[in-house]
């Protein structure tokens, strides 16, 4: 029975946890679903405690369930790693290298000249899927030990170098798989 109650639990936070950041990154039709399969689960687990709260061990276990289950949760996302993230990094000097050479591999990049407490700094805008991030931040810190590195994760994109990129895979995964408009 304590196995049964932990694992519930782990499996529903785990839903719980995804469902709640596909829901804020705009996967609107997968994550009714996931609500519908996580509720059913707590439901159940929750009765299981609740028969038996005479049991202390029972509601510890529930306990400890969750956690793990949140602890799942963020190691899938992050292994799923869904969506963009927008790196703004401010470099102290040689800017227009270092942008060139983000772009040499493949990354978008904006450059802003800026002025700082210590001088002329250079402000880059760099786009990138989750799925690159500490890769681009591994890049960076080869190229600029002395970089200042910001992440955000953008809510909405429209128009330049990634909305191009993004439009020409999905048409060339759609001609591969023979699903091309052309007749």
């Amino acid at each position: 029975m304590l196995l049964t109650i932990f694992l519930i639990n782990v499996v529903y936070v785990t839903l719980n946890t995804l469902r709640m950041m596909l829901t804020m990154k705009g996967y609107q039709s997968i994550a009714p679903f996931i609500a519908m399969v996580e509720i059913s689960i707590y439901v159940v687990g929750l009765g299981l405690v609740l028969d038996n709260l005479d049991n202390v061990i029972n509601i510890f276990v529930y306990a400890l369930g969750f956690g793990v289950g949140i602890f799942a949760g963020m190691k899938i996302e992050n292994y799923l790693a869904l969506g963009h993230i927008l790196v703004t990094t401010i470099v102290p000097e040689d800017g227009w290298e270092i942008a060139n050479k983000l772009r040499d591999q493949g990354y978008g990049v904006t450059t802003t000249q800026a002025y700082g407490r210590e001088g002329n700094r250079y402000v880059l805008e760099i786009l990138t899927p989750r799925s690159n991030e500490r890769d681009l931040y591994k890049m960076i810190h080869q190229i600029e030990s002395k970089a200042f590195i910001i992440s955000y994760e953008p809510r909405y994109i429209n128009g330049g170098f990634w909305t191009k990129k993004i439009k020409k895979n999905k048409l060339s995964k759609s001609k591969k798989s023979g699903n091309s408009s052309k007749s």
